[in-house]
């Protein structure tokens, strides 16, 4: 038996035979070229021809899994009309260089200078270019591309990366999993994983040298294992794992309807998480309480230019008209970090995640600002709209960004146009500085949402996509765990409801924690709905709350797991 480890990016169990992705031969060699303008047709040609298949590959991706997850292709189509891209090929070509040898050289380029940046995201998406290129050039060497969509028998696909528009056309009724010897939790093909619901492993480093085409094995996603020639009683005991994961999918049908209750009768809300108007089916099947982030950047994202006002409108009001007066806490622009918009032509930054993001240039570059503040006002009439600011660090920019609101609310009234009188207003808790002083904001604001991903990794001084320090994104520190506590408690203390649509809040081994200090709303993706709600009807938050001193006095987020995994759901 051969046992292969990765990173673990999608849960799951999964068993069929192997299918190893066999890359077609691209190579080529430098040639000199004299009929210049027939060679840059010939690319022009090529160009054209991948944007067909992207267009085509991106439409099915938005039958799949929703305009979110397929707006990469959209980012792939943008780089094959990037002047820079396509005008640095063609001038290659014009100084006597072969079209495929040209492509090389700037897509090398490219990929280079994103590879040199500092963060792991930016790092990642060198994996865009390169996909963009091995289409352009199977195309220029008349090479065909391999259908992923054509597999018809069950199987695990086994490949040393999988890129964004492969894993897109992967049919989810044969593909049961996958494991890539490269790859990070970021990676589009780990989102996509994770949005379609089935296993995966990757990073696995030599999983297409130890594993044979056809071959019969075991990928386990929750734990990052992939088993090679398996004994009898390994294969018997991951199929028990299996038919209890899938028995376990099928029980938590029932929770859709009901409402989120614990065992004891405390009631909380769990609210979906969303990117665009296009996401709010799959929390309305998933039978969510609420929008508890919708973050508008994606908005602004993947195009050429700032949208409008009134397309914003139309955005926010389709959401909230779908919503049919449940909540909906919409978080303003949060760009900056490793969101980043072209035509902004914003700094280069040394430390982006600390820089000149989200409220911080909203409030320089007002008009922006301002116009997405007003498309939110008028939608407000078509729904409960609540309305947070992220990464809020002093109460200065809280109050700067609301009285910018309620300027613009003025204005709006003013001219005759109806706003809502009950818009929410609130913050984003994720600087550890909002956290500390949580209760002067509480006095101030209508509601705080716990942004985690930030939270945490500002709190340990860790970049949360870089996995050489991935061990100290602690979830569970203590430290972390002290935080939220602090953060509900102010809230609390001033009749204030407090929410988290961190990634913490669909943890089954957070939830406890949450549920016994009180936590008011959990957010999360909508796959993770009906597991939350079926989890939190079976514990009390009384006895939970019993525990809450023991768990703040732990001095290790191991310490916590292990403790939670023993007294909380044992």
């Amino acid at each position: 038996m051969l046992e292969l480890h990765g990173l673990a990016v999608s849960s799951g169990v999964a068993i069929a035979n192997a299918y190893c992705l066999v890359e077609p031969d691209l190579s080529f060699e430098q040639r000199t070229i004299t009929n210049t303008d027939g060679e840059i047709g010939r690319f022009q040609q090529a160009v054209g021809q991948a944007k067909l298949e992207l267009q085509e590959i991106q439409a099915l991706a938005e039958k799949k899994f929703g305009e979110e997850e397929a707006a990469i292709f959209a980012a792939h189509l943008l780089l094959l009309e990037d002047p820079e891209f396509i005008d640095g090929i063609i001038l290659k070509i014009q100084s006597g260089l072969n079209a495929e040898y040209a492509l090389h050289e700037i897509s090398a380029m490219y990929i280079a200078m994103f590879e040199a940046m500092d963060s792991t995201y930016m790092q990642e998406r060198s994996a865009d270019i390169q996909d963009v290129s091995k289409r352009l050039l199977a195309h220029l060497l008349e090479v065909e591309i391999p259908d992923y969509s054509r597999i018809s028998s069950e199987v695990i696909i086994v490949a040393d990366d999988l890129t964004p528009s492969m894993t897109a056309q992967l049919d989810t009724k044969y593909v049961k999993g996958f494991v890539t010897n490269i790859g990070g939790k970021t990676s589009h093909s780990a989102i996509l994983a994770r949005t379609m619901g089935i296993p995966a492993v990757v990073g696995a480093k030599t999983a297409t040298q130890s594993i044979k085409h056809g071959e019969k094995i075991i990928l386990d996603g929750t734990f990052g294992k992939v088993i090679v020639e398996a004994s009898p009683k390994m294969f018997e005991y991951y199929e028990s794992r299996q038919r209890a994961y899938e028995q376990s999918a099928q029980e938590l049908e029932k929770y859709r309807t009901l409402a989120s209750v614990s065992a004891d009768g405390y009631e909380v809300e769990i609210a979906g998480n969303i990117g665009k108007p296009e996401d709010v089916e799959k929390l309305i099947e998933a039978g969510a309480d609420g929008i508890g982030l919708f973050r508008t950047e994606f908005l602004y994202m993947n195009r050429q230019s700032l949208p409008d006002e009134e397309e914003q409108f139309v955005a926010y009001r389709t959401v909230l008209e779908r919503m049919q007066g449940k909540p909906v806490v919409v978080r303003t622009l949060d760009i900056g970090g490793d969101k980043y918009l072209p035509y902004l032509k914003l700094p280069e930054e040394s430390n982006p995640f600390l820089g000149y993001r989200a409220i911080r240039l909203c409030l320089h570059e007002q008009e922006i600002f301002r116009i997405q503040l007003r498309a939110l006002l008028r939608a407000s009439a078509f729904g409960n709209l609540k309305i947070m600011f992220p990464m809020i660090a002093t109460l200065e920019e809280f109050r700067a960004a609301k009285e910018m609101l309620l300027e613009e609310k003025q204005r709006l009234l003013q001219d005759g146009i109806l706003v809502s009188d009950g818009i929410e207003i609130g913050l984003m808790i994720e600087i550890p500085s909002a956290a500390i002083i949580a209760d002067l904001f509480a006095m101030e604001a209508d509601f705080l949402s716990i942004g985690t991903n930030d939270l945490i990794q500002y709190s340990l001084a860790v970049d949360r996509m870089n996995e050489n320090v991935s061990y100290l994104y602690q979830p569970h520190h203590p430290a972390v765990l002290r935080l939220i506590k602090m953060i509900i408690d102010a809230g609390h203390s001033h009749g204030r409801w407090v929410g988290m649509c961190g990634e913490m809040a669909g943890d089954d081994i957070t939830i406890p924690i949450l549920l016994a200090l009180g936590l008011d709303e959990f957010s999360m993706n909508a796959a993770t709905i009906l597991k939350a709600r079926a989890q939190i009807s079976t514990l009390s938050k009384e006895k939970l709350a019993a525990h809450t001193d023991q768990i703040l006095r732990l001095s290790t987020a191991s310490d916590v797991e292990q403790y939670v995994q023993e007294f909380l759901l044992g």
